[in-house]
């Protein structure tokens, strides 16, 4: 099995008014195999959302692409002419962004939103082949197909957000971006729209990108997890891994932040501190003032990649344990 997605040595810049830059993603590096989830979690501002934008040439300017390299299906992303892009995009590549259920048109019934897709991209011109296309989808995802006739505000958060999923999988794309496709949603509805989501990754076999700060929900339905802070991934590892013995410090305070839906009542342990600012990174580790295993070296050298089972972490004090996973 192959590589859908390959991001390597990825940075993204923010242009400053005085001409400087905010780095706000920074040698990213992650594959996602064909068929396969990867969880891309961390606090707000650590650049998540960025990189889903990267993956989709979706940024403009003060943001910039500075380095690296991003292949769909051997593809270099970041020479592709805005013509190749246009096809590239929902055809390839498609994303389900933060408040999705806001995405629709609300002057325009779902109906004529969906023909739009399938007239732009070449599928068909015939308003009854869309017609019959449209509602094989919004069935798929639990809508009856008799609801194309009405507008986005006839419709619950929970089903407007469904129907822009389904606008996502029309072309059938290879790679689906959930960027926090489910945060204004309460908990019960979240989890029926990401478990359609994945009945649908396995009846079509395309990857899926699923970035959110909720990492108990990560944990329900990824493969592979990738933390990141700052700007850089500073673990990845399989959900297990991450679950139950994560390496970098980060990685077990974002885990012992969240409450456990089953068994006895903990006390929460939020991360102390506030998230780097990065105008001023310093030198060695960029989580060394956050970090209860902090040492001088933390705050001398910036840690390099290391491998434990395969998976690997950024850390010059990880946590060990006596059992691996």
């Amino acid at each position: 099995m192959g590589y859908g997605l390959e991001v390597k040595d990825l940075c993204v810049d923010y242009i400053t008014e005085n001409g400087g830059h905010i780095r706000a993603v920074d040698n990213v590096s992650f594959s996602i195999e064909e068929g396969k989830s990867l969880g891309l979690a961390g606090e707000s501002g650590c650049g998540k959302s960025t990189i889903a934008f990267s993956l989709m040439r979706l940024h403009k300017p003060p943001a910039l692409i500075s380095g690296g390299s991003i292949k769909m299906n051997g593809q270099e992303i970041l020479t592709m002419s805005e013509k190749e892009l246009q096809k590239f995009r929902w055809e390839q590549v498609s994303m389900v962004f933060q408040s999705a259920m806001n995405c629709l048109n609300p002057v325009v019934t779902l109906e004529k939103q969906f023909y739009e897709i399938f007239k732009y991209h070449g599928i068909t011109n015939s308003v009854k082949i869309a017609r019959e296309l449209s509602e094989e989808l919004l069935t798929i995802v639990g809508i009856p197909g008799e609801r194309l006739k009405d507008y986005p505000h006839q419709f619950s958060g929970g089903m407007r957000q469904r129907a822009v999923i389904a606008m996502a999988l029309a072309l059938k794309p290879s790679l689906l971006i959930l960027d926090e496709p489910t945060t204004a949603l309460d908990t019960v509805v979240q989890r029926d729209i990401l478990h359609r989501v994945y009945d649908l990754q396995k009846k079509f076999n395309f990857s899926i990108l699923f970035i959110t700060h909720d990492i108990s929900l990560m944990m329900e339905f990824c493969d592979t997890i990738a933390i990141m802070y700052a700007g850089k991934i500073v673990e990845q590892a399989s959900a297990k891994k991450i679950l139950y013995q994560p390496s970098h410090p980060y990685s077990y305070g974002l885990k012992k932040s969240f409450p456990s839906l089953q068994g006895k009542i903990e006390y929460m342990e939020g991360i102390p501190g506030s998230p780097l600012n990065l105008n001023c990174i310093p030198k060695g580790c960029r989580f060394q003032d956050r970090c209860f295993k902090s040492s001088e070296i933390c705050f001398s050298q910036e840690p390099e990649k290391a491998f434990n089972n395969k998976n690997f972490y950024y850390c010059h004090n990880p946590l060990i344990y006596e059992n691996e996973v």
